[in-house]
């Protein structure tokens, strides 16, 4: 069985094929600036060179056709013809309350998204325009939807609801939701694997730390609580996310400053986080070379994101009532020494100790990185959300 895995952004397209005999990965590619000038597919076969396909990408469905012709290309491809693709797995961001797993595609399926796309106005649409597209392309090829949310509803209202009128919930959903679902479920099933637990024995944070960040308290192999909440802006310090503030500063910033809400919200999603605290770069790598430089407001913008992340370890522990292991994913949490050493620098106290010479230039590998004698396991998990797309999409066909 063959699974295309597709991620739709608002300009770009990320794509894998994956044999799930063995679970392969046949190729992987990205579509840029759909509907923009200069538009472009990046094709990479797993046995082949990287080939870089200019050509007008006037919207998805633009895309797609041109990412089935590379993967049934006769120098580069990797299939010999499109019935070799036996489903689709979308990646979706938001599916409200409506899912709490993956679901085969029909039209109520889509309908219910569209009913979802005010809470992911940047996200759910582009979602849909992959689906009609391949709807529309391949209209006999199974379709699964696989949501960011879905994970996370397994959280108990304690842990979603806030402190709000109810009837606010009752009108408009306005509630925690959670992201990033997919990359917490893999991680905490291979880390589970890689400890030889059972999962459902597990009492497991997990965090996923990159540009876009959250955490997750995961016990008894379900999520009971997230970082971030009715969109992906609460909780950790990010890239160009504020993360959680005092909700009275909106008001007091477009008093002061004479700016609209769309103004505000600017300024909190794309202009704060370590970016904004550094002046320096949202890209992590930069800040820590600064940092490493010298730069003061680096360093600052360092110890506030490290901080950030022990502060909810410690909350998700008490929460939980102990702790197993801590989880490094994603980009920076996999590939970062100095985080993950100096988030868990004041650890010790609940049993987590990181060992120097296991953590030290370990980039993107499965292992464990605490002393022997650390009980809270602290250990490094590359994430693959595309292959966790693939399997909950042959589960489901």
């Amino acid at each position: 069985m063959k699974v295309l895995v597709l991620n739709c952004g608002s300009s770009s397209l990320k794509y894998q094929i994956i044999n799930m005999v063995g679970e392969e990965l046949l190729a992987k590619g990205i579509a840029e600036r759909i509907g923009l000038e200069g538009s472009f597919v990046k094709h990479e076969p797993a046995n082949g060179k990287k080939e870089i396909i200019e050509t007008e990408l006037k919207d998805h469905k633009d895309a797609i056709k041109v990412l089935i012709d590379a993967l049934l290309d006769k120098t580069y491809g990797v299939l010999s013809s499109m019935d070799e693709i036996n489903a689709v797995g979308h990646r979706v961001v938001h599916a409200g309350e409506k899912f709490s797993g993956s679901v085969m595609i029909t039209q109520d399926v889509i309908d219910a998204l569209e009913d979802c796309s005010d809470l992911a106005p940047l996200h759910n649409p582009p979602n849909l325009m992959g689906i009609y597209a391949c709807k529309e392309i391949m209209p006999n090829t199974p379709m699964v939807g696989v949501f960011d949310t879905a994970f996370h509803q397994t959280m108990p209202p304690s842990s979603y609801l806030y402190a709000l009128p109810y009837e606010l919930y009752e009108k408009y959903k306005i509630r925690r939701y959670g992201f990033h679902g997919t990359s917490h479920k893999y991680v905490a099933i291979k880390t589970a694997e890689l400890l030889g637990k059972p999962l459902e024995e597990l009492k497991i944070v997990t965090c996923h730390l990159g540009n876009g960040a959250s955490m997750a308290a995961i016990q008894n192999g379900e999520s009971i609580d997230t970082t971030m909440g009715f969109t992906p802006l609460e909780g950790l310090v990010m890239g160009t996310r504020c993360g959680d503030i005092d909700p009275a500063i909106i008001s007091f910033i477009m008093e002061k400053e004479n700016m609209s809400i769309d103004d505000v919200n600017n300024i909190m999603n794309k202009k704060s986080g370590v970016l904004g605290i550094s002046g320096v770069s949202s890209d992590f790598r930069d800040i820590e070379e600064a940092a490493e430089g010298g730069n003061e407001r680096a360093k600052i913008a360092l110890e506030i994101f490290y901080k950030k992340v022990t502060k909810y370890i410690g909350a998700y522990a008490a929460e939980m009532g102990g702790l197993d292991a801590i989880v490094f994913t994603a980009g920076l949490g996999e590939n970062s020494d100095i985080a993950r050493r100096e988030i868990c620098r004041n650890l010790s106290f609940m049993g987590a100790t990181i060992d120097n010479k296991k953590n030290d230039g370990v980039r993107g590998k499965e292992t464990v990185v605490s002393t022997d004698e650390s009980s809270v396991k602290i250990v490094l998990m590359p994430t693959n959300e595309e292959l966790m797309i693939a399997r909950e999409t042959k589960a489901i066909v």
